[in-house]
């Protein structure tokens, strides 16, 4: 880096030291540095060559604190690949002001050609390089192309995008219902109630004493209080006659 300023600092004092008439096309405005062109073009081929080696070098990271190197440095990169290999200046012009002075200087590449455009304060100093490739109309004329089918694309997409997004529209009241239906009902829903404890049931009334035994048949009773009477006596109960019998109020009487 200390180099490459070294020798526009070099280059500036001859452009500045240089005593000529200035460009007599304009004699109404005179040349605020005093160079000639053949000072021109040796500065400008001294500047391109520079910006050359140092991007073939790849050392542009190292002049990334000085702003106009830098953005010299990158257009010099982004017209490279048009530009192909750089050749070397073919000519140039020079334009001056009150306050700078601009050379611009038509280099040549392998593929295209590139104007490269070197603005100088008063002082010598330098305040813009940038690099411009020509381009053919035919090449222009396709670039434009592309940038119009680029652009309309974009728009198109847009529009479709638009578009589904306006057809969607139908739906949302749908999805709105139905999100705001499934709320109302949650909300009506009532809370359920508490279940009753279970009453525990009765306990079984106790069932009631058994009635005494049930009476064996009057045939039976009959014969067996006819062979009591007939064992108590010593006869046979054949010749008993014993009528029925029935119970009335929990006591036993005759018919």
């Amino acid at each position: 880096m200390k180099k490459f300023l070294i020798v526009l600092g070099m280059l500036t004092c001859l452009l500045g030291t240089t005593a000529c008439t200035g460009n007599q096309e304009d004699a109404a405005t005179p040349n605020p540095l005093q160079i000639d062109d053949e000072s021109a073009l040796a500065y400008a081929q001294q500047v391109i060559d520079a910006i050359d080696q140092i991007v073939v070098a790849g050392l542009t990271d190292q002049y990334a604190s000085d702003a106009v190197l830098s953005a010299a440095l990158t257009s010099w990169e982004s017209a490279a690949p048009d530009l192909g290999t750089y050749q070397g200046v073919k000519e140039h012009t020079m334009t001056w002001d009150e306050d700078s002075v601009t050379i611009d200087a038509t280099i040549d590449g392998t593929d295209h050609d590139a104007v490269v455009t070197i603005v100088l304060d008063s002082q010598g100093n330098l305040t813009s390089i940038t690099t411009n490739v020509s381009l053919t109309m035919g090449e222009l004329m396709t670039n434009a192309a592309l940038n119009t089918l680029l652009g309309m694309g974009t728009v198109f997409i847009v529009l479709i995008l638009i578009s589904l997004v306006i057809s969607a529209f139908r739906y949302i009241p749908a999805i709105q219902e139905k999100f705001s239906g499934r709320k109302k009902k949650e909300k009506k829903e009532p809370a359920p109630k508490p279940v009753p404890a279970p009453v525990p049931a009765a306990a079984p009334a106790p069932a009631p004493a058994l009635q005494a035994e049930a009476q064996p048949d009057d045939g039976e009773l009959v014969a067996v209080i006819a062979a009591a009477i007939a064992a108590s006596e010593g006869t046979s109960p054949e010749g008993f006659v014993v009528r029925s019998i029935r119970r009335r109020g929990g006591r036993w009487k005759n018919a």
